[in-house]
């Protein structure tokens, strides 16, 4: 672990203090923390003058640089943003092995509240210590964050990814998004009815901001009919008054609507305790970040008889899109290995029903082989010309 400080030569008893009991207990915790998750490298960044207050996790390098992105949000106690980060972190790494880019996963998370905190010179610090890492990691937007924000960030260091078209980035990442979510929706259709097509499908989908909407507008064009909830109902007139047969759910109840696939598009944690027992659809199939708000939903899924696609696949069309940006993006190659995702999702399937086993587990035996793999693989000293 790196603990990392505006100031590098402040007593070191202002720094750490407390008995060195309690100091050495706080170091065992997080060390034992990143024990448990496999992660690599935490980094605490502090800036008075901006008020920057960051962690960065980089969990693992297997693959490539760490990817992910940096969200902003008033935590309760930084015990809430390490939890986060790390947790974060670790999904990166799964979702950049299944999506196949060559980097591995990374998170960052700013403790602040982004209505009220935000400033350019926050971005400018935030950048310098990213920078710092040499490479080691990249990030862009997320929760709270917008492509604007890093646009300061990039003045200080060339680790920044998805900043706005003007400013050389790749632009909109919700539309290799929602294309990933389309290709989870044929693969499922494909596994459960025998042939991709979402005509006269149900699909309730649970959130209609930038991926939700998207996803909508193809439902309804391949024939499919969408049930739709929002907490903004302002999002929900804005695509019926376009679609007026759609149906309206309320946010905290469309997952028990009779569907043949759910889709949770917003937050994350809806297949819970309370919430799994509800469904009533075939598969869940969404684009919200860490659905399961434990692993053993997962496995609840498949005791169900409900059919899992892991999300950190599913909205791998964003990931896909940024770490091209950093190849030099090409958006006809972006959509090439975002249509991937339905090959991909068909093994995962596949392998669930062979081995009667949860579609998650599924999924993280094929990120764990591909990491193995690429390790083995690096054995091979490349010469001078080194690219890993």
């Amino acid at each position: 672990m790196k603990i990392l400080g505006s100031n590098q030569h402040q007593n070191p008893e202002t720094v750490m203090s407390g008995s060195d009991d309690e100091r050495h207990s706080r170091m065992d915790d997080i060390f034992e923390l990143m024990e448990e998750g496999g992660h690599e490298e935490v980094i605490f960044c502090r800036h008075p003058g901006t008020g920057l207050k960051a962690i960065i996790a980089i969990h693992d390098t297997t693959m490539g640089p760490a990817l992910g992105g940096c969200r902003m949000v008033p935590y309760p106690s930084t015990d809430e943003a390490l939890k986060d980060v790390l947790r974060l972190s670790k999904g990166m790494t799964y979702k950049c092995g299944l999506a196949d880019v060559d980097y591995g996963g990374g998170k960052a998370v700013l403790i602040g509240d982004p209505e009220k905190e935000k400033a350019p010179e926050m971005f400018r610090a935030l950048g310098r210590f990213v920078g710092g890492l040499n490479g080691r990691f990249f990030t862009g937007t997320d929760m709270g964050t917008m492509p604007e924000d890093f646009v300061h960030a990039a003045r200080e260091s060339n680790s920044f990814v998805g900043l706005p078209k003007s400013h050389g980035g790749s632009g909109d990442t919700s539309i290799p998004t929602a294309f990933g979510v389309m290709q989870g929706f044929h693969a499922t259709a494909r596994h459960l009815w025998g042939s991709d097509s979402l005509q006269g499908r149900k699909v309730a989908i649970q959130g209609i901001g930038k991926v939700g909407a998207r996803v909508v507008e193809r439902l309804v064009e391949e024939g499919a009919h969408p049930i739709i909830a929002d907490v903004s109902p302002s999002r929900v007139e804005n695509l019926r008054s376009r679609y007026p047969e759609l149906q309206v759910a309320e946010v905290d109840t469309i997952h028990h609507v009779p569907c043949d696939i759910f889709a949770p598009c917003a937050i994350g944690g809806v297949i819970n305790d309370e919430t799994i027992d509800q469904l009533q659809c075939q598969a869940v199939v969404g684009s919200a970040n860490n659905q399961l708000a434990e692993e053993r939903h997962g496995d609840g899924l498949h005791e169900r008889g409900i059919l899992y696609a892991p999300d950190y696949l599913v909205n791998a069309g964003g990931l896909i899109q940024v770490a091209d940006e950093l190849e030099g993006y090409q958006p006809d190659r972006v959509m090439e290995k975002t249509r991937g995702i339905y090959d991909m999702l068909l093994r995962i399937y596949e392998r669930s029903q062979e081995q009667r086993l949860p579609t998650s587990q599924a999924a993280d035996q094929l990120v764990l082989e591909r990491l193995h793999h690429v390790a083995d693989l690096k054995r091979i000293f490349l010469g001078l010309d080194r690219r890993g």
